[in-house]
């Protein structure tokens, strides 16, 4: 997870999200982005409630509002999502195959 010193968070009006110097929705009082929650909503499927119970310092009000911060933002989130899984999949060509990769490979243990 990534933290990020909000010197100056901006209010939106969603209770439980701000804003840092970048426009980037985070869990207010928390490190968490509301992409990373959302992340985890989208591989899992969970619920309001098992995202809380994964993530215990969360209430259900900063969970509810960042997933309603969400749904109103939903094209711009899913396209940084979109463009983050592009950067990884690039990054992940260009790294070198370790030597335990060549070796299991060699071996056929992938």
């Amino acid at each position: 997870m990534t933290t990020a010193i909000l010197t100056r968070p901006a209010p939106t009006r969603y209770e439980h999200v701000s804003l840092d110097d970048q426009r980037v929705p985070w869990i207010a009082g928390t490190t968490m982005k509301v992409i990373e929650l959302v992340l985890d909503y989208q591989t899992h499927g969970w619920s309001p409630e098992e995202l809380r119970f994964q993530h215990p310092y969360l209430t259900l009000g900063q969970i509810h509002s960042a997933l309603a911060y969400y749904w109103d933002h939903q094209e711009q989130l899913d396209d940084d999502i979109q463009r983050r899984l592009r950067k990884v999949e690039r990054l992940r060509r260009q790294a070198r195959v370790s030597s335990l990769q060549a070796r299991l490979r060699s071996e056929q243990i992938q």
